[in-house]
């Protein structure tokens, strides 16, 4: 079963740092791209940070220069270091993933592969 399952999430004072995980697992050989999403209570999911055809990544305007977004290719993981947490970061935050199997041989390509979320509050 190809799936992406995200982790790290939990509640951070602001200013504070939490890095978030995900996962993919499945005959996973290659991600194509990783994008992480939130979506806060009464607001649209918005895009926070994509990474994709190797190391080309771009983020949010209200995230950059806190959040990182980085690849562990060995571990089929992608990973959203996230500083200087505000209360406006809280939301849950999801992982979106274009995947690459191969099973008995055969390459398949899954796009658009959703997690559950994980939530992130920030709050004193």
């Amino acid at each position: 079963q190809v799936q992406v399952v995200e982790s790290g999430g939990g509640l951070v004072q602001p200013g504070g740092s939490l890095r978030l995980s995900c996962a993919a697992s499945g005959n996973i050989v290659s991600i194509n791209a990783v994008a992480w999403y939130r979506q806060a209570p009464g607001k649209q999911r918005e895009l926070v940070a994509a990474v994709r055809n190797g190391e080309t990544t771009n983020y949010a305007d209200s995230v950059k220069g806190r959040f990182t977004i980085f690849r562990d290719n060995a571990k089929n993981t992608v990973y959203l270091q996230m500083n200087s947490l505000k209360p406006e970061d809280t939301a849950v935050y999801y992982c979106n993933a274009d995947l690459v199997t191969v099973v008995a041989g055969i390459r398949n390509y899954w796009y658009a592969i959703w997690g559950q979320g994980t939530q992130v509050t920030v709050s004193s």
